[in-house]
């Protein structure tokens, strides 16, 4: 009987250890910016090259009409108090999920994290506009980076890399090379996103027993300065693209943030920033408070 126990249990024992070792990874700082990997048990970051961030667009809401996810229909998870230091974006629970394609390509997608719209210094007091800052993890790349905005900034971007689109401009941090994970890892993977003022801003994708690494100066889009409510959700992987479930599927998203505060964020409807899509439909969102402040709800077709 033992035995049999021992047998049984141990899976669920090794997943155990391995979700504490990504959870312990979300909050451990890379020794200096660039990029970096780090394999389980092991929690020390081994700095890696880093590569070019490809030149693909993961735009803003653009368009009033819903959808099933995103596009603006989506929560976002606004603090309670403060500024948000860092949030995290996970997967509790999946079912049914056995396929995701974006425009007939199979697990092609992207996990997004996104910031609010803000008013900052970053945009040199140009009136209407909006900075935005997106940590993404590109399946379809390969690469997980940091994509910056400035909406409504003027066909003239600012020296120092920006590139203009449609009136607004937009730029990359360098990228972590990361797997193209098969869809079916889903619930094994978290998106980190953290901002210091006056220093770095860093994201870390974890997956299983691999996690992954990469910064840029905060003083792109001031991001610390003004970041109040946070998106997270698996969706298309660039330019406005949706991300096709198989029907049945179901998806239970957690998204933690850290603004100093022990008090529940608020579950905002309608408030996402992100312009791509999924085919799942949103269900009820709850809030909770404590040690690790946060909202949850789940999406399904």
């Amino acid at each position: 009987m033992p035995s049999a126990f021992a047998a049984s249990s141990a899976p669920d024992l090794e997943a155990q250890f391995h979700a504490a070792w990504r959870h312990t990874m979300q909050h451990t700082s890379a020794p200096a910016n660039g990029c970096y990997h780090a394999s389980y048990p092991s929690t020390v970051w081994s700095k890696v090259d880093c590569v070019k961030a490809p030149n693909r667009l993961y735009l803003p809401r653009h368009k009033p009409e819903a959808q099933t996810v995103g596009n603006g229909d989506d929560y976002a998870a606004v603090a309670s108090s403060g500024v948000i230091s860092q949030t995290v974006g996970s997967f509790p629970s999946v079912s049914g999920v056995t396929s995701e394609s974006d425009d007939g390509e199979s697990d092609d997608y992207s996990l997004q994290l996104n910031s609010n719209f803000m008013s900052t210094d970053a945009c040199n007091g140009v009136s209407g506009c909006q900075a935005w800052e997106q940590f993404v993890y590109a399946s379809g790349e390969g690469e997980a980076f940091m994509q910056y905005w400035l909406i409504n900034y003027g066909d003239t971007c600012p020296s120092g890399g920006w590139m203009s689109y449609q009136g607004s401009c937009y730029m990359n941090s360098a990228a972590v090379t990361v797997p193209d994970d098969d869809i079916s890892d889903l619930a094994n993977m978290t998106l980190t996103g953290t901002a210091v003022a006056g220093g770095s801003d860093t994201l870390t994708f974890a997956d299983g027993t691999e996690a992954y690494s990469t910064s840029g100066d905060d003083s792109v889009v001031d991001l610390a300065t003004a970041w109040q409510a946070s998106e997270f959700n698996i969706i298309g992987d660039g330019g406005g693209s949706e991300a096709d479930f198989n029907a049945g599927s179901s998806v239970t998203v957690n998204v933690s943030l850290s603004d100093g505060s022990s008090d529940a964020p608020t579950c905002a409807s309608n408030d996402g920033t992100t312009g791509e899509t999924n085919n799942l439909n949103l269900g009820s969102c709850s809030a909770s408070g404590g040690s690790t402040p946060s909202i949850q709800f789940t999406e399904s077709n």
